[in-house]
């Protein structure tokens, strides 16, 4: 099943946006800088008004913004929790977000919402599973839905697909697009030991409708191996800059997202990074080969 026509998305003309966090709500409205759009967690909205909402409405009158979920626990066997996507519509009818996203994950059990996104098996099964989540969130909400490749720490052995062949096919089948997390990749890349720049050469970027970059943190126990955590609690890393520019130099302009959701910086620090996104953005030229995909 396909994404409702409607409300497929094409490459919006968004350059590089930031998380938005309400301790930065006034700076950012008071001063004349050229932010593109925002981001927010649609959880910290699905109450019916207060403080929250007023800021996002005034946010929303004058910015972009898109719609990143954490909580509808897509790889769930149990199914997904009903009240919860009812409450994710409102928000998306009441704000209509230029992009709407959710993480390849699960983070729930038993009426039990853990504080983490928890990594999937790839096999056929899941790629099953997950697809009919998606139809049902798509046909729901009536828009398309970003999908997220994860940050991992760990692999299945009854894996049955690469992470890649995986999105691949869901994507097929359910017509969603991918949001790229770079940081995710090198995270990944570097916990598991493969090569993160061979990742990103196969990755189907013609349905990459969003990229996020964020920094990563090294576990302090880990002595031998090195571990990275997706933390998103300071600036991006020269590595993963690496990658977002040859990224880009393949794919062209697709909008890109800071994530800096703990140990929270000055808005000026946090509009930097988005600035200098924006600088690379400006700077890219995609291939004959990606401007065919689209």
């Amino acid at each position: 099943m396909n994404a409702p026509e409607s409300k497929i998305l094409s490459k919006p003309v968004l350059d590089a946006g930031a998380g938005f966090k309400s301790a930065h709500f006034d700076e950012i409205l008071s001063e004349n800088h050229n932010a593109s759009w925002f981001e927010i967690h649609a959880e910290n909205y699905m109450g019916a008004g207060g403080r929250p909402h007023q800021m996002l409405e005034r946010l929303r009158s004058e910015y972009p913004i898109s719609c990143h979920g954490v909580g509808l626990s897509i790889g769930s066997a149990e199914g997904l929790d009903q009240t919860h996507l009812k409450r994710l519509k409102d928000l998306c009818d009441r704000y209509e977000p230029a992009l709407f996203s959710e993480h390849l994950a699960w983070s729930g059990h038993g009426g039990y919402y853990l504080n983490d996104l928890l990594p999937l098996p790839y096999t056929e099964e899941t790629v099953e599973l997950v697809s009919n989540h998606i139809d049902q969130i798509q046909n729901y909400l009536g828009r398309q839905m970003l999908l997220e490749n994860p940050s991992l720490y760990l692999s299945f052995h009854q894996n049955s697909l690469t992470e890649i062949e995986f999105l691949r096919e869901v994507t097929s089948r359910t017509g969603c697009g991918l949001l790229l997390d770079v940081n995710n990749v090198y995270v990944s890349a570097t916990n598991l030991g493969f090569d993160a720049q061979e990742y990103l050469t196969d990755f189907p970027i013609s349905l990459v409708r969003e990229i996020h970059l964020g920094g990563f943190a090294e576990d302090p126990d880990m002595v031998d191996t090195a571990l990275l955590i997706d933390a998103h609690d300071r600036a991006i890393a020269d590595p993963v800059w690496r990658l977002y520019v040859n990224l880009i130099g393949r794919i062209g302009h697709v909008p890109t997202l800071i994530e800096w959701d703990n140990d929270l910086p000055s808005w000026e620090v946090l509009n930097t990074e988005a600035r200098k996104a924006e600088q690379f953005l400006g700077a890219a030229t995609p291939s004959v080969e990606t401007l065919n995909a689209y």
